[in-house]
């Protein structure tokens, strides 16, 4: 019986996969398999994947013949899989030794749904440690109490994936899988829903991922289109808290965040391509024309007045012909 599936999509890391899979090395066991999906690389990752496979227990390589970016690719391990618990990891990063033992403990322990756990980021040969934003650890809570509040960082803030364990049922209900062809933002739907969703979860002082930053086909060091995803994202984060019972309570948390990230655009559009920052603007008017607009009202009242002006000026702009209203 396999007791852990770690999910690991790969797309052109061939510099870095062989850091990932000798961490990997680092933690089989003989009940753990490895999902290593490559999303129709093209610089030779197939190979070091296939390659590498021979020497890791319990590895399996799958492939795409198109490439369908992470959430399509994660999906595909999602299926595959075929374990009672779930993990991610992306193909440039890596996991310390026996790390996935310790996951692996913890969750049974607790008998949650899924555990969140604190990560190190690493930028060159600077490190620092990114924690889960609540303050509660080592206790079962339930997810949607620690959605809010609406104007601080919490747990829905931090969506990395690959930053916990997930118990199979989730997959089983629906909860799991990313919504297929997002090329960013894909875990911010995910995240949200699990928070709405699921029944019980809880936050683990575990440091074991890191999180490699700056890497140059990372498409957060890339300005083309695939980066307007985050608005197909972000309307379906408000789409679906919209049908919560709860949905006055927490909707305004989701058009914050998502306000929140749309300024956060405006602000580097310098780094986007000129034709997709133009695409940005208007795309983002028409998502601020899209949302409930008592609460972006009362948002935009509460945000501060750079973040607001800008925002108000972007609301003004004149309606993208087709757009929805």
């Amino acid at each position: 019986m396999v007791k852990l599936s770690v999910i690991v999509p790969f797309y052109n890391v061939r510099q870095y996969a062989p850091d990932t899979l000798r961490s990997l090395r680092a933690n089989t066991r003989e009940d753990f398999e490895f999902l290593l999906v490559d999303d129709c690389s093209r610089d030779g990752t197939r190979d070091v994947l296939e390659r590498a496979a021979r020497d890791l227990p319990g590895a399996v390589v799958l492939g795409h013949e198109r490439n369908g970016g992470l959430a399509t690719a994660r999906n595909t391990g999602i299926d595959a899989s075929r374990g009672t618990y779930l993990t991610f990891l992306d193909g440039d990063d890596w996991v310390a030794p026996g790390y996935y033992a310790q996951l692996v403990s913890y969750i049974e322990a607790l008998g949650c749904d899924f555990v969140r756990t604190d990560h190190v980021r690493t930028t060159g040969r600077a490190r620092s440690v990114q924690r889960v934003p609540h303050g509660r650890r080592g206790e079962v809570l339930r997810p949607r109490d620690v959605i809010l509040p609406a104007d601080r960082s919490t747990p829905v803030d931090y969506p990395y994936a690959w930053a916990g364990i997930y118990h199979r049922r989730l997959v089983d209900g629906g909860l799991l899988r990313f919504t297929d062809g997002l090329r960013t933002a894909e875990d911010r739907p995910w995240i949200w829903r699990l928070h709405r969703e699921a029944e019980s979860f809880a936050i683990a002082g575990l440091l074991g991922v890191f999180y490699r930053r700056g890497v140059a086909s990372s498409l957060t060091q890339i300005g083309d289109v695939r980066q307007l995803d985050f608005i197909r994202a972000f309307d379906q984060v408000v789409a679906e808290t919209a049908a919560d019972p709860e949905a006055e309570k927490l909707l305004p948390k989701a058009v914050r965040t998502y306000c929140a990230i749309i300024s956060h655009h405006l602000g580097r559009l310098d780094k986007f391509e000129p034709p997709v920052a133009r695409a940005l603007k208007s795309m983002s008017a028409d998502a601020l024309r899209r949302m409930p607009q008592h609460v972006l009202g009362a948002t935009l009242d509460g945000m501060d007045l750079q973040r607001a002006t800008r925002l108000r000026r972007l609301r003004r702009r004149p309606l993208t012909p087709g757009a929805a209203a």
